[in-house]
C-alpha cells in the first residue's frame, strides 16, 4: 500500500512541470531565420524551467548552443550542442540565460542569435489536504413546547356574601303621629301596692308594746 502511494506521488510530481510547462516557437510564424530581431520577439515573454523552445528552420540554417562569449562574438567553435534537423526542440532545464545562434557564416551577424533568460518553475498551487468540514446537522430537531395535559381550571366565581343577620326593626314612632298597635312598647309591670297608713301605725304600736314588755320583765328579774 505504501509503495503504491509513493509511486503515485512521484508520477504526480513528474507530471506537474508538464502540466504548467509551455512551448515557445522561436520567431513565431517567421521561425528561425536571418534578418529578424529576436530581442523584439523576446519582449513580454517569460521563460521558466520546464518550458521548451522550438526552432523551425530551413536547410540553410542550424542551431548551436553556446556560452555568452560565443553569443557576443558570434563564435560557435565552443558550442555545447549543434542541431540541423529543421525542427529542433530544446528543453529549458536550468535557471539562467541560455544562448543560441546560427553557425552559418554571416547569419549571426545578421541577428540570427537568441539569449533566453530562464526563471525557476512556477510553484504548483497547493491542494487542500481535506475538504472543509460541512456543518454538522443537529441530531434531533428542537423539541416542540409540550402541550398541557389538561386545560387550566377556570377561576371560581366569587361566593355571594351572606346578607347581614336580620335584626328586628327597632320601634320608632310613625311619621304621621298616629299610634300603631303593633309597634307600641308594652307597659311596665305593676309595682306591689304599698302598705296603707293604718297598717303602718298598727305595726309601730305592736313593736312598742313588745319593747315595753321586755323592759318590765328585765326590771322584775333584777
Amino acid at each position: 500500500m505504501g509503495s503504491t502511494v509513493a509511486a503515485a506521488l512521484l508520477l504526480f510530481l513528474a507530471a506537474v512541470p508538464a502540466v504548467f510547462a509551455a512551448t515557445f516557437k522561436v520567431g513565431d510564424i517567421s521561425g528561425w531565420t536571418s534578418n529578424l530581431d529576436y530581442t523584439v520577439w523576446l519582449t513580454g515573454k517569460t521563460f521558466r524551467v520546464g518550458d521548451t523552445l522550438e526552432f523551425v528552420y530551413g536547410l540553410s540554417h542550424s542551431v548551436s548552443v553556446v556560452d555568452k562569449a560565443g553569443y557576443d562574438n558570434c563564435d560557435s567553435s565552443g558550442a555545447t550542442q549543434n542541431f540541423a534537423d529543421g525542427d529542433t526542440k530544446i528543453d529549458l532545464t536550468t535557471v539562467g540565460t541560455m544562448h543560441f545562434l546560427c553557425p552559418t557564416f554571416g547569419h549571426c551577424k545578421n541577428g540570427m542569435k537568441l539569449a533566453v533568460p530562464v526563471l525557476a518553475a512556477a510553484p504548483s498551487p497547493s491542494t487542500p489536504s481535506s475538504p472543509p468540514s460541512t456543518p454538522s446537522t443537529p441530531s434531533s430537531p428542537p423539541s416542540t413546547p409540550s402541550t398541557p395535559s389538561s386545560p387550566p381550571s377556570p377561576p371560581s366565581p366569587p361566593s355571594p356574601s351572606l346578607p347581614p343577620s336580620s335584626l328586628p326593626p327597632s320601634a320608632s314612632p310613625p311619621t304621621n303621629g298616629t299610634p300603631d298597635s303593633e309597634t307600641l312598647t308594652p307597659p311596665p309591670a305593676p309595682l306591689p301596692p304599698s302598705l296603707s297608713p293604718n297598717a303602718a301605725s298598727k305595726g309601730v304600736m305592736s313593736y312598742g308594746i313588745i319593747g315595753v314588755t321586755m323592759i318590765l320583765m328585765y326590771a322584775v328579774m333584777t
